[in-house]
């Protein structure tokens, strides 16, 4: 463990959330709440989400390991360049946008204080077709996956309102656990095999 005046900081920039919608993809009606909205002023966070969102498919999204969503807001102009197009915050169908945390230091179970929550990072985030949708290409997922810029999901230790603008600190860190990136690179290495 490091000395906590040693742990990094970061800012909350964006706060999303959805219900699940219907759509037709590939022929087929499935519920999906990866289109979100921005959440202004505070907002609760429990054990399984943020009030106002809700997940289409429990049986891949969701759960306690899979409450909240991250994606860091540096990868937002790479994307756009290499996709050449706008993307706004949110695309991705995280629950928060985020800034100072990436996934190459983000260790699994690091400790964050936002707001009065306490959320811990639990597992990357692996893209479903619906993502691709999202992008209009299928082909996006592998992209994605690739790139290693895959944001990381949260579990809620303490449930507590939130709000962008707020100051995220990580308060507890283990470096002998892989990070985020260490993990999505092993997977991506057992893929290619």
């Amino acid at each position: 463990m490091n000395d906590n005046s040693q742990l990094e900081s970061g800012q909350l920039l964006a706060v999303f959330a959805g219900k699940p919608q219907t759509l037709t993809i590939e022929g087929r009606e499935v519920a999906t709440a990866i289109y979100k909205q921005a959440v202004t002023g505070p907002v609760m966070v429990r054990t399984l989400n943020i009030d106002g969102d809700q997940q289409g498919d429990l049986t891949v999204h969701g759960g306690v390991d899979k409450a909240v969503y991250c994606y860091p807001a540096e990868h937002y102009d790479t994307w756009s360049a290499e996709l050449k197009r706008a993307l706004d915050r949110g695309t991705f169908g995280e629950n928060l946008t985020v800034s100072g945390f990436l996934e190459d230091t983000m260790h699994i179970d690091d400790v964050i204080e936002v707001g009065n929550a306490v959320l811990q990072v639990s597992q990357p985030r692996y893209p479903c077709y619906k993502l691709g949708h999202k992008m209009g290409d299928q082909r996006f997922l592998r992209r994605f996956q690739q790139s290693e810029r895959s944001g990381f999901y949260c579990r809620v230790l303490q449930e507590g309102m939130i709000e962008a603008g707020d100051t995220m600190r990580i308060t507890e860190r283990n470096e002998s656990l892989p990070t985020i990136a260490d993990i999505v690179r092993t997977r991506n290495k057992r893929d290619i095999v």
